[in-house]
């Protein structure tokens, strides 16, 4: 994985929670479960998506690690899949080209993404943001809705009104921070780390901020997306109405 050797990145304290880790590739496997062992987590395995919903049905993980590209992935259905006393979040692996089949009929918890190849530091920023558990916000329901802005976590989708957003990764990953923190000001240092998983540099932000802007500030809507000079950016209607 790109990043996953030469590189290191300052690791999170796990503080021992339990993390299942879902990869058919055992260097994948390994990779993870060393990199989150270092960190502090307990890491438990699984090399199937079906061994891993039996286990996430049997026991309680605080999160789970899920590699996308599982040969047994296709096999999966509402009808079929266990009842889970417990869902925990989810973060997904996947490729670029499959961010519009992630898997939504796991069932699982919150979830988040990160596209291969990855980084390591990018990976453990993800957990550390799922195992805050969701911002609370002027957000209603399942998916993500601010206004007329309305987020599809199941498909990575994204739309203003009845005009489609053709967002690129960084630039839905920025909108879904923004979004579940609406009308909060997130300097440029917390929008890096969230996107991906380090500070890029101000002129890295600024110019996605400002791809994202015209995107979503296009049309006749009133502007969501601010800037708040010196401190950083924010979403929502100035007028304060969502």
């Amino acid at each position: 994985m790109d990043g996953a050797t030469g590189e290191k990145p300052a690791l999170a304290r796990g503080a021992g929670r339990h993390v299942l880790v879902v990869a058919g590739d055992p260097d994948l496997a390994e990779l993870l479960s060393t990199t989150l062992e270092l960190a502090g987590y307990r890491i438990s395995l699984s090399c199937t998506g079906a061994e891993a919903l039996t286990r996430v049905a049997q026991y309680r993980f605080d999160l789970v690690v899920f590699d996308t590209g599982l040969p047994d992935m296709v096999n999966f259905s509402r009808e079929r899949r266990p009842a889970l006393p417990h869902r925990p979040p989810v973060l997904l692996l996947t490729e670029y080209d499959r961010l519009h089949r992630l898997a939504p009929e796991l069932g699982l918890g919150e979830r988040d993404y990160v596209t291969k190849p990855f980084r390591v530091a990018e990976v453990l920023a993800r957990i550390q943001m799922l195992l805050r558990g969701p911002c609370p916000g002027p957000l209603r329901g399942n998916p993500l809705e601010y206004g007329d802005l309305v987020l599809d976590d199941t498909v990575c989708r994204a739309r203003r009104g009845t005009r489609a957003l053709d967002l690129t990764p960084a630039e839905y990953r920025l909108l879904r921070h923004l979004l579940v923190n609406a009308h909060r000001v997130l300097s440029k240092e917390q929008i890096g780390r969230y996107v991906w998983g380090d500070h890029r540099g101000d002129n890295a932000i600024e110019q996605l901020v400002s791809r994202l802007r015209r995107k979503v500030d296009r049309g006749d809507g009133p502007a969501l997306i601010h800037t708040r000079r010196g401190f950083g950016y924010w979403l929502g209607r100035a007028d304060g109405n969502a």
